[in-house]
């Protein structure tokens, strides 16, 4: 893990996008880490119906393509998301559009979800089936789209039966007025015509952390009026925090690193105090070492994901947080994961 976290480093004298497309390659060619002992069983927990070996996973942004979801498993994910996928292929945003900030650990991006299509992902999905793995797929719609419900609906229905669980994402704030559909009225048309088409797959919806907090309880009823299975907290966020440094701090696009945490971590609390135990619950936002994962599992996460982390501290953070969350549980006397989720929320609950 030592050799892939300098790997990884040394990237950093190539621009973003061109430094992602070389790890994705060298994942591709049986060239990144490997796992090659088994997880501890304290870190196997069941969320939304699935069994993972251990609750860190990828998020989507990193493979869009399903390039190599066996090779990010293998690296130790407990699960991995692809995407995000849109039903025509399409080239994204202009470039530059990814951004390191580098003094704040941060990165910025205005992507706009280029992607190879759902030809493309469709056919290596089938390629992959009958190997194992929790792999996810993240949906979403083409920035001229005209109907973005449709979009979903499309991507929905032709993947539904090659993957382990399912994203609607409306929280890229890339693509023009996707963000419109967290509002009450959309969101339950959306999810009405996602709920015709789906599958046994869990299916969960993905927010963004700049939502009100008076939000929570209506996307809460929307999730269970429409069936779906939990909750994604959060993805990147529009705001420019006091706290940043860089010099490219005022980039367009989502921002996503340290500084989303506090935000994320709190939603993940006011999400679970508001669901109760039950609500499925993935959280995201500044992840970058064993204690910030864990103060998402004890904020109501029952797992977690990983992506602008990676890019500072290496491949070998998965592994990093897993230790971690280990040494963490024996400490405070939890026998697995699944006994810490959510306690600091409760507390929180509780205290009024």
């Amino acid at each position: 893990m030592v050799i892939h976290d300098l790997a990884a480093r040394a990237l950093h004298v190539f621009e973003p996008e061109t430094a992602h497309r070389f790890g994705l390659m060298a994942l591709k060619f049986g060239l990144g880490p490997r796992q090659m002992r088994r997880d501890d069983p304290m870190l196997a927990t069941r969320v939304a119906g699935l069994d993972l070996p251990n609750p860190v996973g990828l998020a989507a942004g990193f493979d869009k393509n399903a390039e190599a979801p066996d090779a990010l498993l293998a690296a130790g994910f407990g699960f991995v998301e692809l995407g995000a996928v849109t039903p025509r292929a399409q080239d994204g945003k202009p470039k530059p559009r990814i951004f390191r900030l580098s003094s704040d650990r941060s990165v910025i991006n205005r992507m706009g979800f280029p992607n190879q299509g759902l030809d493309a992902f469709e056919a290596r999905l089938r390629r992959r089936q009958g190997r194992g793995g929790i792999v996810g797929v993240n949906l979403g719609a083409n920035l001229d789209s005209e109907d973005r419900t449709a979009d979903y609906v499309a991507c929905l229905d032709r993947l539904k039966d090659l993957a382990q669980f399912f994203t609607v994402n409306v929280s890229s704030p890339n693509t023009p007025g996707l963000r419109n559909l967290q509002a009450h009225g959309a969101l339950d048309d959306l999810l009405g015509a996602v709920a015709q088409v789906r599958g046994k797959a869990p299916v969960f919806l993905k927010i963004a952390p700049d939502i009100d907090d008076g939000e929570v309880p209506g996307m809460i009823d929307a999730i269970g009026r429409h069936g779906l299975d939990g909750i994604i907290v959060s993805n990147t966020t529009i705001l420019r925090p006091d706290s940043l440094t860089s010099p490219l701090m005022g980039e367009g696009g989502g921002l996503s690193g340290p500084p989303v945490f506090e935000r994320s971590t709190d939603l993940v609390k006011q999400f679970r105090a508001a669901a109760g135990p039950e609500l499925a619950i993935i959280g995201v936002g500044g992840i970058d070492s064993a204690g910030a994962a864990y103060a998402k599992i004890r904020a109501g996460a029952n797992a977690i994901q990983l992506y602008t982390g990676l890019v500072y501290e290496g491949p070998g953070l998965v592994q990093r947080i897993k230790t971690g969350l280990v040494e963490r549980l024996q400490a405070d006397g939890f026998a697995s994961v699944a006994e810490a989720v959510g306690v600091d929320a409760i507390r929180r609950s509780s205290d009024g």
